[in-house]
Order: C-alpha cells, then structure tokens, then sequence
C-alpha cells in the first residue's frame, strides 16, 4: 500500500460486538488513501477482524488506557494527517474527504485542525440531535473555555483530524488521565493550532447501556479536578466558562442522584462566578417547571 494520506485510529477494550460497525465504516470511507489502525488494549480475547489491505492491528499486553493507546496508534501511524474513532461509534463515509478538503481550502495559517459534526444517536437506531462545533478558535484560543457561540457545541471534539506531527510535537494524549482526555488535549491543542470547525455531521455517536469511561461518575470527577489542577491558570483566566463547566459537571451528578457532590460543585461554581452559577442554576429550575407543566398537560 503506498503512504495514505489519513491514519484512523480505532483505540479498543473488550468490545468484539461494537468494534466491527466502527472498523467498517472507518474502511467505508470514500476517500480511499487512508489506513485503519487498531490499537487493542490489552482486551481478555485478542481483537479478531478480518484482514484487509487497509488494516492494521496492535496488540497491547497491558492496558494503557485510551489515551496511551491512542498514542501507541500515532506513533504507528503513516498518514500525515491522524483522526481517532471510538470503538462504539461510526465515521459516516465522507468524513475524510470532508475534513481534508477543508484542510486544504483553510484561509487560516498553518497548523490547523478541522473538527466537524456529530449525529447522537439512541439505541434504537434513532438520530436524536446533532451538534455542530465552533467555526473557529484561532491558534492560541482556549477550547471549550471562550464564550460558544449560538448553536454550537464543544463536545464535538472526537470529529478532530490534525497533523500527526502536531500530536507529536505537543506530547501526545495525556496517559495520566483515564477519562476527560479529549478535553484535555485539546486545551493544549489550541495554544498551538487553529481549529476550524464544519457545519457538517461526519460522525455517529451512539448512546447505549454498555460500560463507557463517559458513565464512570467517579472517574468522571476525579478527572475532572484533575484537569483543573493540571491547567488551573487556564480555568482561573476564564472564570464565566470555568463556573459554567463546574455547574454542568454538577447537573450530571445531580441527574445520576449523586446528590452531595452535585451540592459541592454548585457550591464550587458559585465560588468562581456567583452570578453566572445562579443564572445557570435558576434557568435549570425554570426548564424544570416548563417540562413538569407541558408533562401534565399532555397527561
């Protein structure tokens, strides 16, 4: 195979019943200079894929976690450019061609990243939003802790296809967090790059009852003060977005009946920004009411 131009790297864990949907559309893609990569990180049972021409697999001993094996499938990698599939999600087929075209049409100044699009998707197969990401934050910006603009989310960030010298340049994933690793890369991501973000979904995130690092709540919160700690002049030099994300941090725990410590991140939030968290917290309460009024009028 001559050098592909995208490397797509597929970290995986004990899940030989969702890895093949997600390998198969990373293969679907219709730009046909690309490589899958799948990094098995250390599953009970060694990953089992049919060969192909455009695949390859790493077996990992022992486990380095998501982010170690995403770095163990960046050194490996041949493309120029690198992108990172979950292992419970799916490319939609011109992802690659989409992202690198518009790498290539920039107007910004090199390096840049392009993010684009993700389609949720429920368990029964079901589009149930779409989330596009922010059009621009310019080299030197800090994601997810400038103002959003309208209609536009941050978590969008597994759509993100770089330069593989970029991430290699900037360390990597960082192998110390389990959980929080695309948040983290990406706040030093952007001191380095721009990131260009396309109003176009490329990827499928599927919602399901299988064990995922996102529903470990207490991972969840120890990761997230680990972030703090890690870049906590960053959070204290945006201190409306940094009192929004602990205030969202909080509502998660809340709606998982994690009621202390969702007290101690409202408490928290309102430490940092006191008027940003009870606007945040009496708007909550409104939309509230609202649902509780139109549930028992339909009644």
């Amino acid at each position: 195979m001559t050098t592909p131009l995208l490397s797509i790297i597929i970290p995986t864990h004990n899940r030989p019943h969702l890895l093949p949907r997600a390998v198969e559309s990373a293969l679907a893609q219709t730009l046909e200079s690309i490589e899958v990569i799948v990094v098995d990180d250390a599953s009970t049972e060694p990953v089992q894929l049919p060969d192909h021409p455009r695949l390859r697999v790493i077996r990992l001993e022992t486990s380095h976690g998501g982010a170690g094996a995403r770095n163990v499938g960046t050194a490996a990698a041949q493309g120029r450019w690198v992108t990172y599939l979950d292992d419970d999600d799916r490319l939609l087929p011109h992802m690659a061609a989409l992202s690198l075209a518009a790498l290539e049409q920039a107007t910004v100044p090199p390096p840049i990243a392009v993010i684009s699009g993700i389609e949720v998707v429920n368990p029964q197969g079901k589009m149930v939003k779409v989330r596009l990401p922010p059009s621009l934050s310019p080299k030197g910006a800090n994601f997810s802790l400038e103002e959003l603009e309208a209609g536009r989310s941050y978590n969008t960030k597994q759509t993100m296809v770089v330069e593989r010298v970029v991430i290699q340049q900037m360390g990597g994933w960082d192998a110390a967090f389990r959980s929080r690793v695309h948040t983290e890369l990406f706040l030093r991501l952007n001191q380095v790059c721009s990131i260009v973000g396309l109003a176009t979904a490329t990827y499928q995130l599927y919602e399901h009852a299988e064990v995922r690092v996102s529903s470990n709540l207490s991972l969840r919160r120890d990761s997230f003060r680990q972030l703090v700690t890690k870049h906590d002049a960053l959070f204290r030099a945006h201190p409306h977005r940094f009192a929004e994300l602990v205030y969202e941090h909080g509502l998660i725990l809340f709606r998982a009946g994690q009621y202390k410590d969702a007290l101690a991140s409202l408490c928290w939030a309102i430490q940092i920004n006191p008027g940003r968290a009870l606007y945040r917290f009496c708007a909550s309460c409104w939309q509230t009411l609202d649902d509780y009024v139109l549930t028992a009028l339909r009644a």
